[in-house]
């Protein structure tokens, strides 16, 4: 870090502005309070601001009435500014009321001070210990020799095997407890960083769209140059390390073997007498949860690209549309001025040809005589059909708030269930129609997400005793 660099950060840099801001035990304790601690990732203006009211109320009260003398919504718009940025202010597609969100920079910073707070103890072993196994997967990672690996993997096999040999010697185990809340601790900080991280992944991602915005409405590139560099651009954010990453833990989360793994982790972790003397919070009790919110907001600040191009695709041919019909329109009046005084010319305009006139030999077809039709003068007549009609009105009803209450029933016992489960759990009385149905409604629910990237398998049983199954994107309906 260079003076200089350390001089343009704290000019430029939201999170040094607040931590050096009149106000700052007022913006991180709130923010901290409201966005952090509830892992809230947006929330609406009114309210925000009335939250913030009731806190300045309680703070007037113990400081003094003359302490902040604006008002809620005030504070938010001073705080939303673009020389400020500790929130950010947007507005939904579904709605017109604003929005607000939790900076990068300004959850950086509270994350700054939150670890200036004296812990009981830091614990130095783990993080050496996490250093050192760190350092063996990368090396292991990075080893092309096969002979290498194999050793390194016998020498793990060996040192498992004593380990079982000593518990099979000894059976009752001991465990400290400063190991387990030193890791305890680590796995609580891993955790807060990685919900964290996500506010930085959608910047990222807006930070592109705007870059594309700007692209589109300054440049005098032809449409489809335009359009190439455009998709070059989205192309490298989606083939980048964050990228990759970020499709990798996304494929990862949306496990359901994962899920309930990791729930499983958790609730074996809370039931440790060393963690319940630490009294800690709910905050890694649902950590899928807070996970599964992230990442979904994250993907979707990523398709509004998307939703911006094919919007520029829709401007682009409106505007050639409407250039067209004005050079139609001038056509026309010039046209009805000719009417009375036509040009002595007959040769007077020309028209360029639309097309290229391509004639090739080899795609003139063969002769062939023409076919004439008989036509006969006969007259029809009403007949009567002898088959069933009744197929034609035999239709199948899917009751669809029967399907709502097995949702529900369901939801009761867990916060999450998949359509394969809510499948084992109601077995599919009407087949096709019935699946159909479950799709329709995860599509129309905000607690439902569909995964198209992974496909799972659903098989039913029919009256006449056939087995029949169907291939879907995977579907998670949840509280």
């Amino acid at each position: 870090m260079e003076f200089w660099q350390l001089r343009e950060l704290r000019a430029t840099h939201p999170a040094w502005r607040l931590l050096a801001a009149d106000h700052a035990p007022l913006i991180l304790s709130f923010l901290a309070q409201v966005f952090v601690r509830q892992n809230r990732r947006s929330m609406g203006q009114a309210e925000l601001a009335s939250k913030l009211d009731d806190y300045l109320f309680r703070l007037r009260e113990a400081e003094g009435q003359e302490l902040f003398p604006k008002s809620g919504k005030a504070y938010l718009e001073d705080w939303a500014r673009p020389d400020t940025a500790y929130l950010r202010k947007y507005y939904p597609r579904a709605g017109d009321e604003a929005e607000f969100d939790l900076s990068p920079a300004a959850e950086k910073a509270v994350d700054w001070i939150g670890k200036l707070e004296q812990r009981q103890f830091v614990g130095t072993e783990s993080r050496l210990q996490n250093l050192l196994e760190q350092l063996q997967q990368l090396i292991q990672l990075t080893e092309t020799d096969p002979q290498v690996r194999i050793q390194e993997l016998r020498q793990q096999q060996a040192a498992l095997e004593q380990q079982i040999a000593e518990l099979e010697r000894q059976p009752v185990l001991s465990v400290d407890a400063t190991q387990v809340k030193e890791r305890f601790f680590q796995v609580e900080d891993c955790a807060r960083q990685l919900v964290g991280d996500f506010r930085q992944v959608e910047q990222n991602f807006r930070d592109l769209d705007a870059r594309v915005r700007e692209k589109i409405t300054l440049s005098d590139q032809r449409k489809g140059e335009l359009l190439a560099e455009i998709f070059g651009d989205q192309d490298a954010i989606a083939d980048s390390d964050q990228g990759k990453s970020f499709r990798a833990f996304w494929a990862l989360i949306m496990s359901p073997q994962r899920q309930q793994q990791m729930a499983d982790w958790l609730q074996t972790i809370f039931a440790l007498d060393p963690v319940r003397e630490l009294e800690p919070d709910d905050f890694l009790r649902r950590l899928h949860h807070r996970l599964l919110e992230a990442g979904e907001k994250a993907q979707r600040t990523s398709a509004s690209l998307a939703e911006q191009l094919r919007r520029y695709l829709d401007d682009q041919a409106w505007k050639e549309n409407k250039r067209i019909l004005q050079l139609i329109g001038q056509i026309e009046r010039h046209a009805v001025n000719c009417k009375q005084n036509p040009p002595n010319d007959p040769d007077f305009g020309q028209l360029d040809d639309t097309r290229a006139a391509i004639d090739l030999p080899m795609s003139r077809g063969l002769f062939r005589p023409d076919r004439i039709a008989p036509v006969t003068l006969q007259s029809a007549d009403e007949g009567d059909g002898d088959f069933a009609s009744d197929a034609l009105y035999d239709q199948e009803y899917v009751d669809i708030s029967r399907l709502q209450a097995n949702i529900r029933q369901s939801l009761q016992q867990r916060n999450q269930v998949s359509l394969s489960e809510l499948c084992e759990q109601f077995p599919l009385q009407q087949g096709l129609a019935e699946l159909l149905a479950y799709m329709n409604l995860a599509s129309q629910q905000d607690n439902a997400l569909i995964d198209d990237a992974h496909n799972i398998r659903i098989r039913w049983q029919t009256e006449d005793n056939r087995w029949k199954q169907a291939t879907l994107p995977t579907i998670l309906f949840s509280r």
